[in-house]
């Protein structure tokens, strides 16, 4: 059974995006989107950073301060599960994390938002916080049928919608 990584929120966390369950290499490295390839740092920091690239190739302990600074969150559905590989195919027996407790870690919480359909798929969860939800296109490098652009649009706009102060389009 594998262990997922512990919530990084705050008091000041506005969105939280929830993922499914951290990959290989995230939980070789315990950080969450720690894989090279895998989109999540890129889209957040092209729609928040006045310095994007300085975000993206920062230390994690520095992306993750930067990302509570801003009042983004991250966590996973699943607190633990069993798979082999990255793939959230291949969750099995997993474990939901207790996503109620968001509304207590996060007062100001506005918004939640599934990072991709396996997260989407605990949206009844979510919904009853009383808060939006919505489904993001998934930023992992699996779902390379979805430009980054596009991913970026939608990504821009759900972070607006939390109240994010994003950053004017390039």
């Amino acid at each position: 059974m594998l262990t997922g990584l512990a919530p990084l929120v705050g008091p000041h966390t506005k969105i939280v995006i929830l993922g499914s369950f951290p990959g290989v290499a995230s939980l070789r490295a315990q950080a969450y989107y720690g894989h090279p390839r895998n989109q999540f740092w890129r889209l957040l920091a092209t729609s928040l950073a006045e310095t994007p690239e300085r975000v993206v190739a920062a230390p994690y302990p520095e992306r993750v301060r930067w990302m509570l600074e801003v009042g983004v969150g991250v966590w996973d559905v699943y607190a633990a599960c069993e798979r082999e590989g990255s793939l959230d195919t291949a969750i099995r027996a997993a474990e939901l994390n207790p996503l109620g407790e968001l509304r207590v870690m996060c007062p100001g919480l506005t918004l939640i938002a599934h990072n991709g359909g396996e997260s989407f798929r605990h949206a009844r969860h979510t919904r009853e916080l009383g808060l939006p939800v919505l489904r993001l296109p998934s930023s992992s490098p699996a779902n390379a049928g979805m430009t980054f652009e596009t991913k970026l649009s939608e990504w821009r706009q759900a972070l607006a919608s939390a109240g994010l102060e994003v950053r004017p389009a390039l």
